[in-house]
């Protein structure tokens, strides 16, 4: 069994042994090269996805400027929830910014999984909660904070600066790649 999933997992709700092995033989493994993608526009996206190895990073186009949204780093999830819970085309990309090992759970599987274990459906539900209460912070930074601090904050986060290149991690925070250079001098110069 993979002990990174079973962690994950356990993070969310305790199950007995037998019951969390058998959810973790239910993913399956697919490794990704860097670059490719996981999920394109137009998409329905049907897989829970856990980052084993590498970094995916979700992200959409904006007048053919690519806008990264959200990254997912080993042991996380990589989802786009919009698209899974509705079964709606997504507007959003997945891509393996390194190559990259994830273990997914097909919808139909997870709808499964409900029925014969029903923990699952509170393993998921603190799933969602956790989500949620992450995109309503990237929300309110993006609105609330200056570039300045969002750059700032991701520099107490060295997985993201130590794997995202310069020109995700300036569309990350909002600003462009020139802008982003001269918020990093200005750190730079202030220390």
């Amino acid at each position: 069994m993979n002990n990174a999933l079973k962690k994950f997992i356990t993070k969310y709700v305790i199950l007995p042994d037998a019951e969390l092995e058998n959810i973790c033989n239910k993913f399956k493994c697919k490794t990704l090269k860097k670059n490719s993608y996981l999920l394109r526009q137009g998409d329905i996206c049907k897989d829970l996805v856990f980052v084993q190895k590498g970094c995916l990073r979700l992200y959409y186009l904006k007048d053919d400027v690519e806008v990264s949204v959200w990254f997912a780093f080993e042991q996380s999830s990589a989802i786009e929830i919009y698209s899974f819970i509705s079964e709606e085309p997504t507007n959003y990309f997945i891509q393996a910014i390194e190559d990259s090992e994830v273990l997914y759970l097909s919808k139909a599987e997870l709808n499964r999984l409900y029925q014969l274990q029903p923990k699952m459906q509170e393993m998921m539900r603190k799933f969602w909660e956790d989500v949620i209460l992450n995109l309503i912070n990237r929300f309110t930074a993006l609105q609330t904070d200056s570039a300045e601090k969002r750059y700032f904050d991701l520099l107490s986060k060295p997985e993201y600066m130590d794997t995202i290149p310069q020109k995700y991690l300036a569309s990350f925070i909002g600003v462009t790649p020139t802008s982003l250079s001269r918020i990093r001098k200005q750190i730079m110069k202030n220390d």
